[in-house]
């Protein structure tokens, strides 16, 4: 009997931030399980063109006109998508209120209100249908905050909650959720940083060089392919937590075991905030 694929579930997939990092790994995933993928980036140079690849254009910071071309390359693929991955996204590093709030803003537009109105788009024509999968790609930050990340723990954590609704909205349907929590992964995570100050405290160096150290020393973005694509398999929806050992399995263990009070002090002292 043929090992399954995830294109016996799913024929088509449409991914955000295709270019690089966990969303190029997705995309190979996806191509080397027969899945025709549409692949989206600011800068379409980024896009390799590939057989049974489509690149797509657009910013989330213009989110009227990426549901627009969302739609239109959803009437190329047959009139809607099969499976949508919502994986753009990027970070924000600094003191919360040293900062510009417009940054903070503009990082929340970008990454929770704009997926969820591309979600919106994407789940209609999915329940139309009665079948399909929306997967919705958190972090373990919405359980574990990054420091001096502030915006990106808020958008993070305002997903996963969204995911958390859509399952049980979609419960019955035939359309499943999954809220993928990644944890460190190699990728250029870091090196597109938006640091908008130019001097930083020590507790910031202290905590940005653990921030680095750990990507340093983080898996590679094929075990979180890896890890979704198990997920996509299983066709249900849930919550999948992916990265190393301690941080997708032993770190969300000992963390419903240990009072918040201690989980705070631990996390303090891992990051050299103090």
């Amino acid at each position: 009997m043929p090992a399954a694929k995830v294109s016996d579930l799913h024929r088509t997939a449409f991914v955000t931030g295709a270019s690089s990092g966990l969303g190029a790994a997705f995309v190979e995933m996806l191509l080397a399980d027969g899945v025709r993928v549409w692949g989206t980036a600011r800068d379409p140079a980024r896009l390799a063109a590939r057989e049974n690849f489509s690149p797509v254009t657009f910013d989330l910071a213009d989110p009227a006109a990426a549901e627009k071309i969302f739609l239109h390359a959803a009437g190329a693929a047959g009139g809607a998508f099969d499976l949508v991955i919502h994986n753009a996204g990027y970070g924000v590093f600094g003191p919360f209120a040293a900062t510009d709030f417009a940054a903070w803003q503009a990082q929340l537009a970008d990454m929770l209100l704009a997926t969820l109105r591309l979600a919106h788009a994407a789940l209609r024509s999915m329940l139309a249908r009665r079948r399909g999968c929306l997967v919705n790609v958190s972090s373990l930050a919405a359980e574990f905050p990054l420091p001096f990340m502030s915006g990106y723990n808020a958008a993070k954590a305002g997903l996963s909650a969204f995911s958390e609704s859509l399952v049980f909205e979609t419960h019955g349907t035939g359309v499943s959720v999954i809220d993928f929590r990644p944890g460190d992964y190699r990728t250029p995570f870091n090196q597109a940083m938006h640091r908008p100050s130019a001097e930083h405290s020590e507790a910031e160096a202290r905590a940005w060089r653990r921030l680095e150290a750990n990507l340093l020393a983080a898996p590679s973005p094929a075990r979180a392919a890896a890890d979704l694509r198990r997920a996509l398999l299983h066709g249900r929806s849930g919550t999948v937590r992916s990265g190393s050992f301690f941080q997708a399995r032993l770190a969300p263990l000992l963390a419903r075991a240990a009072p918040l009070a201690l989980r705070r002090a631990v996390l303090r002292v891992y990051y050299g905030v103090r």
